[in-house]
């Protein structure tokens, strides 16, 4: 299976910024492809919603709140995505998922999550 290790959360005042990572790696074994990877996030008592999504063909989309101030790429050769997250927000307190959606071997498809990493905004 794919699993993920996130990175960079912390605290920040706002009109600050941060810069998450996620790497994505296979079990012993496994090939895999990547079609699609993202961040999602979840602030306390709110339901999980969707921040950033960049597909393998290179389609981006962004939460309509975070547009304009935080961007998703990709480092294909490491199976890394990261999120810059600009001109900070206390509404973007919350934990960051990454999210990888890829095919294992021929048909198998795999929804991956990492454990979350915490970003607090300070006003």
């Amino acid at each position: 299976q794919v699993h993920l290790v996130e990175s960079g959360g912390g605290s920040v005042q706002a009109g600050g910024s941060l810069r998450l990572s996620c790497a994505a790696s296979g079990s012993s074994g496994s090939i895999f492809s990547i079609d699609a990877m993202g961040w999602y996030r979840q602030a306390p008592g709110k339901q999980r919603e969707l921040v950033a999504r960049l597909t393998s063909s290179g389609s981006t989309k962004y939460a309509d709140s975070v547009k304009g101030r935080f961007t998703i790429t990709t480092d294909n050769a490491k199976n890394m995505v990261y999120l810059q997250m600009n001109s900070l927000k206390p509404e973007d307190t919350a934990v960051y998922y990454c999210n990888v959606e890829a095919t294992i071997g021929i048909n198998a498809e795999v929804d991956a999550w990492g454990e979350g990493t915490l970003v607090t905004v300070s006003s």
